[in-house]
């Protein structure tokens, strides 16, 4: 590894920029946080688990060269744009009929205990078919990596974005699961569910509407 400090500006700005990617309210946050309020730590942090995995997923294959795969088959793109489209759609729903229950508890689709696995493939399928997601981890590796730059730049930007997503999503699924965010959730049930109903719609059709 040679001249690392020459590379240390171009890895901190990659950094900041996944910070900033991944701070910024979206699907995955929502549903990390959703999940953590309404089933526990446990399924919050299978959930950002997945995120994670799919986040790691991009950031690999940006790094080989996803920009060069999309430019021969930019139909890929259109097809995860749908899918993904109407995947928030149907978390849309859920959480809009939870919003409708007039119970004051936790509805029983939100109570009973869902498997581990089923909540680390919600959070896979949200981020996977998430363009956007595609194009930060484009940009990020475009801003660390330049045409000279040796291998294990890229990898350090994507252990390094790797390390930090496990402290912000995994933090997210903890601060959410206390019992303080419970006690909020369920004195305002309903309208939490629906703003995240109205939340989840909106960037499911936003996702539709769009053109990659």
């Amino acid at each position: 590894m040679e001249n690392i400090s020459g590379h240390l500006p171009d890895l901190a700005l990659a950094y900041l920029a996944y910070l900033i990617a991944t701070l910024s309210p979206g699907p995955a946050n929502l549903a990390i946080v959703a999940t953590s309020i309404r089933n526990g730590r446990a399924a919050g942090l299978s959930l950002a688990s997945g995120v994670l995995l799919g986040s790691l997923t991009w950031g690999i294959l940006a790094a080989l060269g996803l920009s060069t795969f999309l430019v021969a088959y930019g139909w890929t793109m259109e097809v995860l744009r749908i899918a993904g489209g109407c995947y928030l759609l149907w978390l849309a729903w859920r959480s809009m009929r939870s919003a409708l229950n007039h119970d004051r508890a936790i509805p029983p689709a939100a109570a009973a205990k869902s498997s581990g696995r089923a909540f680390f493939t919600r959070g896979l399928v949200i981020h996977l078919t998430n363009p956007k997601s595609i194009f930060a981890w484009l940009a990020i590796i475009a801003i660390g990596v330049g045409p000279g730059s040796p291998t294990w730049v890229a990898a350090a930007i994507i252990a390094g974005c790797w390390l930090l997503g496990i402290v912000i999503f995994g933090g997210y699924a903890v601060v959410f699961s206390t019992r303080r965010a419970t006690t909020t959730y369920l004195s305002a049930r309903r309208w939490i569910d629906g703003a995240t109903a109205a939340i989840f719609g909106i960037a499911g059709l936003k996702l539709l509407a769009s053109r990659s």
